[in-house]
């Protein structure tokens, strides 16, 4: 009996098959093999197709059952995690009218930031616990403004992993969690945001018809069962936006708990049973997976947009052309804490929520050439996404969530030993790396929501710890200063 879990990126698609009863990966690939291409017709905007998501989705299944060697039959439940935020509108043939606006699309900052104004904070804090900024319904209103042609056609709104389930099962549906996401649900009433959807004057019949995360959402149609590659009538048992999976894949559902990730964007995830908020909206609060009506379960979540993609960009541009992450990763470890004075910061993937919605550009400062090298950057780049995360972190303790643990998958980032060293060493906190990615935490919640588990518990029996990182006291004097001196230079740009 297997699970299937698909995990649509920015960068990629991958689908892993999960034995559901020891929780071994049978079979498990990724498409496109190079980065899928953003485009950004103007600087600032972010899109992408969403048929080549399908398309990719498509690749990853096929390819995933092939290694796996197993018959369709076998696979008992789908879950699919996705790229938060983004818009995709559809029409009454349930057709892709636009590429879609993607999350790190900034075009619709100024948007939300005057709904803010308009609306009025503490009612968008309270009932929101966010600004509209620069979220999924503040690009719809962009459309509405730039788009009226295509506005006019739109049937439904719906966020990335909604559009793979519709071409899935045929059902229009999303969730109170992603509705969460889009700054389109309102906590206090408990359904859609209706002061959002008057207030930018869209239709209320926009938004789909909710579904629960953990539920039957819909089952496999025949044609796209014969696309993929599977069976008629399997289910979706789970959807979720790739951060609050992220979280889910690693057990991360109790108060207190925090997750991280560092791909593309970097993003720090703790769990809270408290609706609070930080009044600038820097950092955010949506619904977690597990929120109930008995149990409220919020996650509060820090982006940070450059991450991965600085050391990608420091790599191909940068580097000798043939040179490995790993032996980028090995030549920083060869510097010492604070790389010799230098500090990067990573704020070059469009505007930061954490710094107000500005967009900032990277910048390194304090660069001598007579004594830094590459090998210099490779750690002073690493090392200020770190502090990024640090200086957000600081920001998250305001709303109740206090770092003693951090859990993250071994990937990306997190194979880097300064990395995960800086990590530990300058938040004070251990550092937990599992052998567990966005498409393994799909297929375990699939399972819950097909009653396949019967508890989160039993989901997560066979989920493996692979290291700890403990944090180095005796060099938390040297990790501080090199966080002083990156701070400092944060301060001259905001």
């Amino acid at each position: 009996m297997y699970l299937l879990g698909i995990d649509v990126g920015s960068s990629s698609v991958k689908a892993s098959l999960l034995n559901a009863e020891n929780g071994g990966i049978a079979g498990t690939d990724f498409f496109p093999k190079h980065e899928m291409e953003i485009n950004a017709a103007k600087a600032g905007w972010a899109e992408q197709d969403p048929e080549l998501w399908w398309k990719y989705t498509k690749m990853a299944v096929k390819s995933s059952l092939e290694k796996a060697g197993i018959s369709p039959d076998e696979i008992k439940a789908i879950g699919i995690s996705y790229q938060m935020h983004g818009l995709v509108m559809v029409d009454k043939q349930h057709k892709a009218l636009r590429p879609s606006i993607i999350w790190c699309d900034s075009r619709a900052v100024e948007i939300g930031n005057k709904a803010f104004q308009e609306i009025g904070a503490q009612r968008c804090l309270s009932q929101l616990l966010n600004s509209p900024g620069n979220f999924t319904a503040s690009k719809l209103k962009w459309v509405k403004d730039n788009e009226p042609h295509l506005y006019e056609k739109i049937y439904k709104i719906m966020l990335p992993g909604d559009y793979i389930a519709l071409k899935m099962s045929g059902e229009l549906t999303t969730t109170a969690s992603g509705l969460s996401e889009g700054i389109m649900w309102d906590f206090t009433t408990e359904t859609p945001a209706d002061m959002v959807l008057r207030h930018y004057g869209f239709e209320k019949d926009f938004i789909p018809r909710l579904t629960e995360t953990f539920s039957n959402q819909g089952e496999l149609a025949g044609a796209a069962a014969a696309e993929l590659g599977l069976s008629v009538g399997t289910p979706i048992g789970y959807r979720a936006g790739d951060q609050p999976n992220n979280a889910f894949s690693l057990n991360v559902l109790n108060p207190g708990e925090l997750a991280a990730t560092a791909g593309t964007s970097g993003v720090v995830y703790g769990i809270s049973d408290e609706i609070k908020f930080d009044p600038e909206s820097r950092v955010n609060t949506f619904l977690h997976v597990n929120n109930t009506s008995q149990a409220q379960r919020l996650g509060v979540l820090l982006c940070i947009n450059g991450t991965g993609i600085l050391n990608s960009w420091i790599r191909k541009n940068l580097a000798y052309s043939d040179i490995s992450y790993d032996e980028i990763n090995e030549l920083a470890a060869n510097v010492p804490i604070g790389s010799k004075g230098m500090s990067v910061l990573p704020f070059g993937n469009g505007a930061e929520r954490v710094l107000l919605n500005k967009e900032t550009g990277c910048h390194f400062s304090n660069l001598n050439f007579n004594i830094h090298s590459t090998a210099d950057i490779y750690r002073a780049a690493q090392e200020g996404i770190v502090f990024a995360f640090h200086y957000g972190m600081s920001i998250m303790k305001n709303t109740g969530i206090d770092t003693k643990v951090i859990r993250a998958g071994k990937a990306n980032m997190f194979l880097s030993p300064v990395f995960r060293e800086t990590l530990a060493g300058i938040t004070g906190a251990t550092l937990e790396l599992y052998d567990t990615d966005g498409s393994h935490g799909a297929a375990r919640g699939a399972g819950v929501g097909a009653g396949i588990y019967s508890t989160f518990e039993e989901a997560f029996r066979s989920l493996k710890k692979l290291e700890e990182v403990s944090p180095d006291t005796s060099k938390a004097q040297e990790y501080e200063q090199a966080y002083q001196n990156w701070l400092k230079t944060l301060q001259t740009i905001i």
